[in-house]
């Protein structure tokens, strides 16, 4: 709760929430705001953008504005989907790593040091390739499963300067069980981390979702902004003149994108109070200013 109201006081957070709702009530509310199919063919190919079609037409004749909208559910669920696979394995590995120690923290240490070893971004690219036409879900899984290191690291850390303190020290010696000690007295006081790391990997997981597909490596029959861009691509939409085609999607990827990356750095400032100096300092030099000025 504390947290929370400290995110309703910090404007990055505001403006990034406001974003994001934004986002998730389009997707949601996406067959009231357009009476247009987005697998339809309802307009001339490369119709460019009028009050019939908001924001064009592709070169099949699909409406761009519907095919965004109903993308946008695709694309949400596919982020917060692997975020929160990913932040889980993260978060339960490092924790139990950190608290546990010895040989369990050892071998946890083992695979998270093999994970980070190896290059994300093209160990996606040869397991989307083998796997053919990835559809959305299967895209989630593989991100779930090879992007959690990072996430083991830095709760791994926390976990370390935590299980330290007095509070875990008197819940040993009153004899509670390790699983709750690590659930209700470690994990609580990783909340900002954890929000840190889900905030992170939606992020991460919503533009390496759109990569892949962008690749050709996902479902074409899908409606995503990841497939929008591949489609335009591959209808060189930029060489004749149907900037809108390829410009909604990488649009909608980049406001989604900046109202996450806002709430993230807010968590990040309330996490760190050291980050918050800058505004103090320029709060400050206001009031100096304004002392002068009455002199």
């Amino acid at each position: 709760m504390k947290l929370l109201n400290q995110l309703l006081h910090n404007r990055k957070a505001l403006i990034g929430l406001a974003i994001l709702i934004l986002v998730i009530l389009v997707a949601i509310f996406a067959p009231l705001l357009t009476e247009y199919s987005p697998v339809k063919r309802v307009g001339r190919p490369h119709q460019p953008p009028s009050w019939e079609h908001w924001l064009g037409t592709t070169r099949i004749g699909h409406d761009v504005f519907s095919r965004l909208v109903h993308g946008a559910r695709v694309s949400l669920a596919v982020g917060f989907g692997a975020g929160l696979l990913i932040t889980v394995i993260g978060t339960v590995l490092g924790i139990i790593a950190g608290y546990k120690g010895g040989v369990v923290d050892e071998v946890i240490n083992f695979f998270t040091n093999m994970v980070l070893v190896v290059p994300n971004l093209p160990l996606l690219l040869v397991l989307a390739a083998f796997i053919g036409q990835a559809s959305p879900l299967v895209i989630a899984i593989i991100l779930g499963f090879t992007s959690w290191a990072w996430g083991v690291r830095v709760t791994r850390s926390e976990t370390l300067s935590i299980r330290q303190r007095d509070f875990v020290k008197s819940a040993e010696m009153l004899g509670e069980p390790g699983w709750r000690i690590m659930a209700f007295e470690i994990f609580p006081n990783l909340i900002s981390i954890v929000g840190i790391n889900f905030i992170g990997s939606v992020i991460f997981a919503v533009i390496t979702e759109a990569t892949l597909e962008f690749l050709g490596l996902g479902d074409p029959n899908t409606v995503s902004w990841g497939i929008m861009l591949y489609n335009a691509q591959n209808a060189s939409a930029l060489s004749v003149g149907a900037w809108w085609d390829l410009l909604s999607p990488c649009i909608a990827l980049a406001l989604l994108g900046l109202g996450l990356a806002l709430i993230n750095f807010a968590i990040d400032e309330i996490a760190n109070p050291r980050l918050r100096t800058g505004g103090m300092l320029n709060r400050w030099t206001r009031m100096v200013r304004l002392g002068e000025g009455k002199l």
